[in-house]
């Protein structure tokens, strides 16, 4: 939507557990993009660090967890946003608000906030891979526990693309270091 490129890493970000505690959105107005167990899971995390944590969801009802959905709901520092999505990205030099649209009515409102966080599910990019390497039902490459091998040898995963809990820049660092010595400790053998 307009303005969310603009803003990305100015205000904008996909990740509250890397990002939520900077200076720039403590005590401040946040919010979270989405329904589900992620988008709860990072609104609750927010409220560590932000004055308020605004959850905007399409639906009228989160798909979250129901033990999760509790937790949200009676959290005193967040409010949800039913039936609606964000259309616009405002700010300066930084994000400073979001217009909000509701997905019933149609109608438009501003809502001041300092941070917006997307938390609306994860793809891997695996389809160019699929029917050659082994993977689950949510296209997460399957990997031999404790390392990066796949079924295919000298083929090997690391990251987003096989990590379907974490998901985050320094554990696919870390997964990426481990399929460079699987690699070398393979190549070694051949």
């Amino acid at each position: 939507f307009p303005g969310s490129d603009t803003f990305w890493s100015k205000g904008i970000s996909a990740c509250a557990v890397c990002e939520g505690a900077l200076p720039i959105f403590r005590n401040k107005e946040i919010a979270v993009i989405g329904g589900g167990d992620s988008a709860c899971e990072e609104a609750m995390h927010l409220t560590k660090f932000g004055s308020k944590v605004h959850l905007i969801h399409r639906r009228d009802e989160l798909r979250a967890s129901k033990v999760m959905q509790a937790r949200v709901l009676a959290n005193p520092k967040i409010q949800v946003h039913w039936d609606s999505v964000p259309v616009e990205a405002h700010g300066d030099r930084l994000l400073n608000g979001v217009t909000l649209e509701n997905v019933k009515t149609k109608e438009r409102r501003l809502l001041p906030c300092n941070g917006l966080f997307f938390a609306i599910g994860h793809k891997p990019n695996t389809d160019f891979v699929k029917g050659v390497l082994d993977m689950d039902d949510e296209g997460y490459l399957r990997t031999k526990p404790g390392t990066s091998l796949t079924n295919i040898p000298g083929v090997f995963a690391a990251g987003d693309c096989q990590d379907k809990r974490y998901r985050q820049a320094i554990t696919a660092a870390a997964s990426g270091c481990m399929a460079a010595l699987d690699c070398e400790h393979w190549l070694g053998e051949q």
